[in-house]
């Protein structure tokens, strides 16, 4: 990884760039690294003799089972160092490199967070300042919109098709705004980040190809951008081969990457993690330190101890069955939009992840249609707007989840979906014939 040619403090924003490390958390990485005839009295921990839980078991659905007790036990009722409980940080580092096998790795580190969602979140307020522009695929995901918002930045949005985010597109895009800087001087900066969620993107579903990575990739080098890469639906992939992660084809240190267990474990254990240069993660522990100290432990050492039980390949096995879950989910979908919405609407097939992205013919805007006549009717779609860099704009998409509900209530949803199509469609023809 070339970090002689990058210059990371680019992509550190003055706020961030004074954070330094807490005493109190650095004493708490000596206590986990310490031999055992060494003896403390620096942290501020409390005893756990004083915590009134005795052992944890764990059964899984498979059969098989472990306990939490004794030492391991206190370890996950007590504080741990900001990068995570050290066992699970040294599995999840392994994991990653079987998984992704990032060039120089050596270069590399990674710390677990609650959730993608707040590596995501750390990661851009280490990054942005106010106005700065952001290059973001659209749609995106409406949380790292909600993320973004306070920055007041200016999103710079990068059309997609069936395959996700078009890198002729992106191209044409910073070298239009290239010219907007030189145009307006000083009032215009370059965008420094790129968020992306290449693979089962949340709202479309769409998969990049390993081409379209690669070309993308090179226009983030060329730009000098930051690319932080989403991948909570990495193992939702309904594809035979998933495309290899921008992580993976990183020679430059220049990817953050999200990983989460949230949709293939649970999303109440909020583990994920985020992996990228040195220089980068040890920046976002300390917006991890001065925030809530570290994740979870006891979510860490029951992840920790579920993969040790399992394996990695159990682990991926699982992930596996997951992904066969939701891709036959995909499909009753698929053929109940087919039965009631075929000439109402447009769709492509997702390529993963839990969502469809499909547009409503002859409605430019689906907002009141579902916020209003549709709740009356008992269903809820997510309207596009949430997911567009300009939510203000008119928009003729709808994201429907086939996640949770059961296929006869899918099946219900989608005809029901229709009849307001129809009748919306009736009520803007008669608006239309009134004005005439």
């Amino acid at each position: 990884m070339a970090n002689k040619f990058i210059d990371y403090s680019y992509f550190i924003n003055p706020f961030s760039s004074r954070r330094r490390p807490a005493l109190t958390r650095e004493l708490t990485k000596l206590h986990y690294m310490a031999p055992k005839e060494a003896i403390s009295l620096a942290e501020g921990m409390p005893n756990e003799a004083t915590f009134p839980f005795e052992k944890l078991n764990v059964v899984m659905k498979d059969g098989s089972s472990f306990s939490i007790k004794g030492q391991q036990l206190g370890a996950a009722l007590q504080y741990i160092p900001s990068q995570g409980y050290p066992p699970l940080v040294q599995l999840l580092k392994e994991f990653t490199q079987r998984v992704h096998n990032p060039p120089n790795w050596d270069q590399r580190e990674l710390m677990i967070t609650s959730g993608s969602q707040d590596g995501i979140s750390k990661s851009i307020e280490m990054c942005l300042q106010d106005g700065e522009p952001v290059v973001v695929q659209n749609p995106l995901y409406a949380g790292t919109e909600g993320v973004l918002k306070p920055f007041k930045p200016t999103l710079i949005p990068v059309e997609q098709d069936q395959h996700g985010m078009i890198p002729h597109s992106l191209r044409r895009a910073l070298e239009e705004w290239k010219i907007k800087c030189a145009i307006e001087g000083g009032g215009y900066k370059m965008p420094k980040l790129m968020y992306i969620n290449a693979t089962g993107s949340n709202p479309t579903g769409t998969t990049m190809p390993l081409e379209r990575r690669l070309e993308v990739y090179q226009i983030c080098c060329q730009y000098n951008i930051l690319i932080l890469e989403d991948d909570a639906y990495c193992f939702m992939n309904f594809s035979d081969e998933t495309p290899p992660s921008f992580l993976s084809l990183d020679v430059e240190g220049r990817v953050l990457r999200f990983d989460s267990f949230s949709k293939v474990l649970s999303s109440g254990l909020r583990l994920g993690w985020v992996t990228g240069a040195k220089p980068l993660i040890q920046n976002i522990e300390l917006h991890i330190q001065s925030a809530y100290l570290h994740s979870s432990t006891l979510s860490q050492v029951l992840t920790y101890n579920l993969m040790k039980n399992w394996g990695f390949e159990k682990l991926l096995e699982h992930f596996a069955s997951v992904r066969s879950y939701y891709k036959a989910r995909r499909d009753l979908t698929l053929a109940a939009m087919e039965r009631h919405l075929k000439g109402l609407c447009d769709w492509t097939v997702p390529a993963g992840g839990m969502f469809v992205w499909i547009k409503v013919r002859g409605v430019a805007d689906v907002y009141d249609m579902l916020m209003t006549r549709g709740i009356k009717k008992m269903i809820t779609f997510v309207p596009g707007h949430a997911f567009m860099a300009d939510p203000a704009e008119a928009c003729s998409y709808i994201r429907a989840s086939y996640s949770k509900a059961t296929p006869k209530q899918i099946d219900k949803a989608m005809s029901l979906l229709a009849e307001l199509i129809r009748e919306e469609q009736l009520l803007l023809r008669r608006k239309l014939e009134n004005c005439t």
